[in-house]
């Protein structure tokens, strides 16, 4: 489990283009000697000790486990960077996203909170201190043991900073000039309701279903297939429910995931069998997950 590592900064505007750039360039990027990091990457010290967690967080570089620790493209950050490399499109970020809460196990995460938030934490509405008191009560019956306070809270104020934009958070901290958004608050996962609590006002949030047409189905189809493992058919449930699956990973209710399902079909690539109590999904294609991926440009790119 890794709690923390992004040192309170979310993921800025650019970073992961420059990033990917700086990596495929000098792979000891983040690490070198020679030159200095903060001067390659143009940001602070805890910046790029940031950076450097999140490029593997989202999937798009690893590094060896021990020896030199050099960072490398993913084959998904490849065909990422190949393909999308300002790292403009909505699939790009939901890949993203999807990588950040798709392991199967909070044990086997490199963002521990954000794999909890999304397949675990059941509240639709919530406030700062029911995520807080709800993550640690999971951490204690964990091997894991409890949290300090104010590491998960900075893993929560960091969660909100993801998926919201400062303008519905801090509005009046945002200025004209300001460009530190994070991208996948583009994907509109979490969003505000300010209520009275006590007498007192304090923000409430709730997690929000995709808006309409944002998912592409080849995207929703990658997802499938990656936790399908070769399977040639699995339940719509499991693909609902399961951890790391698209359902949690995306916030779909039964409505939402069904009605991408079936656009899927008519791409040819599923068949949606709910007859007989079966409530299955066949899966025709034999597409990889990274051949998915690679159609999903093909297709937006005509």
């Amino acid at each position: 489990m890794k709690f923390r590592a992004h040192d309170t900064f979310f993921i800025r505007k650019g970073w992961l283009s420059k990033g990917m750039r700086n990596v495929l360039a000098n792979p000891d990027v983040f690490v070198s000697r020679e030159n200095n990091p903060m001067d390659v990457l143009g940001i602070g010290a805890n910046m790029v000790k940031a950076l450097r967690y999140w490029m593997v967080a989202v999937g798009l570089t690893e590094e060896p486990t021990s020896g030199q620790r050099i960072q490398t493209p993913t084959r998904l950050g490849g065909i990422i960077y190949e393909n999308d490399r300002y790292f403009e499109e909505t699939g790009t970020l939901w890949l993203l996203h999807y990588q950040l809460v798709k392991a199967n196990d909070g044990k086997d995460t490199e963002a521990t909170s954000w794999w909890y938030f999304f397949n675990e934490f059941k509240a639709g509405e919530f406030t700062r201190d029911d995520f807080l008191t709800q993550l640690n009560k999971y951490l204690r019956n964990s091997d894991e043991g409890e949290k300090p306070v104010r590491t998960i809270e900075d893993d929560f104020n960091c969660i909100i900073s993801t998926y919201v934009p400062r303008m519905k958070s801090n509005p009046e901290k945002v200025r004209p000039e300001s460009n530190i958004d994070c991208p996948l608050g583009e994907l509109g996962l979490i969003d505000i309701v300010r209520t009275e609590k006590n007498g007192s006002r304090m923000k409430m949030y709730h997690k929000s279903a995709p808006k309409k047409d944002t998912l592409h189905p080849l995207i929703i189809l990658a997802v499938i297939l990656d936790k399908a493992n070769g399977a040639d058919e699995v339940r719509i449930s499991s693909i609902q429910n399961d951890k790391g699956n698209a359902g949690k990973a995306f916030n779909l209710d039964i409505i939402n995931l069904t009605a991408l399902l079936y656009k899927i079909e008519l791409l040819g690539h599923i068949k949606v069998v709910r007859t007989a109590g079966l409530d299955i999904v066949q899966i025709k294609t034999k597409w990889s997950f990274y051949e998915c991926v690679v159609e999903y440009y093909k297709a937006i790119n005509g």
